[in-house]
């Protein structure tokens, strides 16, 4: 197996994402083989979530720093006030170059996965504000991604899934704990193609 061969599932959100997470890890296994990367955007405030999240999974969380390895069977968490992208397997962090309104993090960081990542994706846009997320799922499905979005009264900010399914470009809409269930059997797949 080529070691950065395993899927890479992106979950986007932002207001109200916490819920959104939270019932997503409880429902996904440790051992999926799939690295999970949480993009809240956050321009000022500092998150929370690298210390929060361990209580809701077996698998490590790991606050993103420059050129830390990207590996199956972790959460990672962007850090406040930094666009995130993906080079030869590491993460690479820089400022927010949208300088006004809301951040493109998730937009930047699908799009930066979309032509650096040869594994498995999956682009994941839950509860927040704004539409954040929803340029890039058009490159998600070009290299064969998989796209979903929370499902709307699931949500407690409908805005970034509503803007996700008004793309064109979802595959599912789903609660939180059916989207685990579909990324475990996405990730069984292609574990069983190997």
């Amino acid at each position: 197996m080529n070691p950065r061969d395993f899927p890479v599932v992106c979950v986007g959100g932002s207001a109200g994402g916490l819920d959104a997470y939270t019932r997503l890890l409880r429902n996904m296994p440790a051992d999926m083989g799939v690295a999970i990367v949480i993009v809240n955007h956050l321009r000022t405030v500092a998150t929370h979530l690298h210390e929060i999240l361990p209580s809701f999974t077996a698998m490590p969380v790991e606050l993103i720093t420059e050129k830390l390895l990207i590996r199956p069977n972790h959460v990672f968490i962007i850090p406040e006030k930094r666009e995130l992208h993906l080079d030869d397997g590491e993460f690479r962090l820089e400022p927010i170059s949208k300088p006004h309104g809301w951040p493109n993090v998730i937009t930047v960081f699908l799009r930066s996965l979309s032509q650096n990542w040869d594994g498995k994706l999956i682009a994941v846009i839950v509860s927040g504000f704004d539409g954040d997320g929803a340029a890039a799922l058009c490159e998600i499905k070009e290299v064969g991604g998989t796209t979903i979005a929370q499902k709307l009264d699931t949500a407690i900010q409908p805005d970034m899934p509503e803007s996700a399914i008004a793309s064109g470009y979802i595959d599912f809409v789903l609660s939180p704990e059916d989207i685990a269930v579909e990324i475990r059997r996405i990730a069984s797949a292609d574990k069983a193609a190997i």
